[in-house]
């Protein structure tokens, strides 16, 4: 059975790059909002989470607060178009495991996913 992937983006265009990079080695679960997203986290239990930053609604940072105050240790990559700088550092204190910014470089998001699925 292979590891479960929560992707949490709002952008249906990046979804889709997203699951294409994926979906031929994970099982892929999606969430278009952070409400849906710490719903699915915490239900279903997914071995990674990939969370977009800038989610309508609750915010991806504020959903990671959430599932981390749960006790969840998933790993959670932050993935998002803010690169400024403190942003990576935001991420990783709200509780995220990595960062990787838009515009992704699939070679290493896929590495990155892999090493934390198998820790």
């Amino acid at each position: 059975m292979s590891a479960k992937l929560l992707i949490v983006e709002d952008s249906e265009l990046n979804r889709d790059l997203l699951v294409q990079i994926f979906e031929e080695t994970y099982e892929i679960e999606l969430a278009a909002d952070g409400r849906t997203a710490l719903e699915m986290a915490t239900a279903d239990r997914p071995d990674l989470i990939l969370m977009d930053i800038g989610l309508p609604g609750m915010s991806g940072l504020d959903v990671v607060r959430a599932i981390r105050a749960r006790a969840h240790d998933v790993p959670i990559i932050a993935v998002s178009s803010r690169v400024m700088p403190g942003d990576r550092e935001l991420a990783l204190e709200a509780g995220c495991d990595e960062f990787v910014a838009k515009p992704i470089d699939d070679v290493v998001l896929i590495e990155m996913v892999d090493r934390l699925v198998r820790r």
